[in-house]
């Protein structure tokens, strides 16, 4: 683990070195979800190590990473994440965004597009259609039904620790963020990936999504909700290397 430190804020974050052979490797900076951390985009960063360097993120407030003295907006957030991109002299950025993390890797590429080559939105929020803590509550709840330890074990480790009052300020901070016009500002490429089961992100939202960018391309993990980058690391890593392979 590393440490990241800003005027704005203080990050932890994990580095996983490329291990093949070609020198001119995409950089990918994986930025989590809500009540999540690096730890479970782990297993997506350690496959994408087959393909490039790879920044596994805490955002402020999340995982190891203290909390801000200021609830930062999604904007804010994503402006720390090219301060990042940029102190590192990172190259060849391809940002991935979970949930959450997607509206931060969204501000970051519209703010910053020569610091990225690409963008990855897996399981993009806030459905416009459901913009409210209560809908969003009840839909990620509905998604967690029956999900393996793993994925509750990740996330009950950051509610326990923070409390309902964190999480719902960490909410409001997406909810008050109109995503839904930012999205035609997007100057990069980018892949809109989806779990096919997935009841926070409905398929009508996620296409709405990539209809709205640029260019955009759309897929879909067959048979997977919400977290589908933890079931099936192997499979979202493949659709990501195949769009990298493709922008570079």
């Amino acid at each position: 683990m590393h440490s990241y430190h800003h005027r704005l804020a203080e990050m932890e974050y994990s580095e996983f070195d490329y291990c093949g052979p070609d020198s001119s490797v995409p950089t990918f900076v994986v930025v989590h979800g809500i009540g999540m951390g690096r730890r479970a985009m782990e297993p997506l960063a350690g496959e994408l190590q087959r393909a490039g360097n790879v920044y596994a993120l805490d955002l402020p407030g999340f995982g190891d990473s203290p909390e801000p003295r200021h609830n930062g907006t999604m904007a804010a957030m994503g402006e720390l994440v090219a301060h990042f991109i940029d102190d590192l002299a990172l190259k060849k950025v391809i940002l991935v965004g979970h949930s959450m993390g997607t509206q931060v890797a969204t501000e970051t590429a519209i703010a910053h597009p020569a610091d990225c080559v690409g963008l990855v939105l897996i399981a993009p929020t806030i459905n416009r259609y459901e913009r409210s803590a209560w809908q969003q509550t009840r839909r990620l709840l509905q998604d967690l039904a029956g999900e393996k330890p793993q994925v509750l074990a990740a996330g009950l480790e950051t509610y326990v620790r923070a409390g309902p009052w964190w999480f719902l300020g960490k909410v409001r901070r997406m909810l008050e963020h109109d995503v839904e016009h930012r999205y035609p500002l997007i100057r990069v490429p980018t892949l809109v990936l989806r779990g096919s089961q997935d009841r926070v992100v409905p398929r009508r939202w996620a296409l709405e999504v990539a209809a709205a960018i640029p260019g955009a391309q759309y897929n879909e993990i067959r048979g997977h909700r919400h977290e589908a980058m933890v079931h099936r690391p192997q499979q979202a890593a493949r659709e990501i290397r195949q769009f990298a392979s493709a922008v570079m």
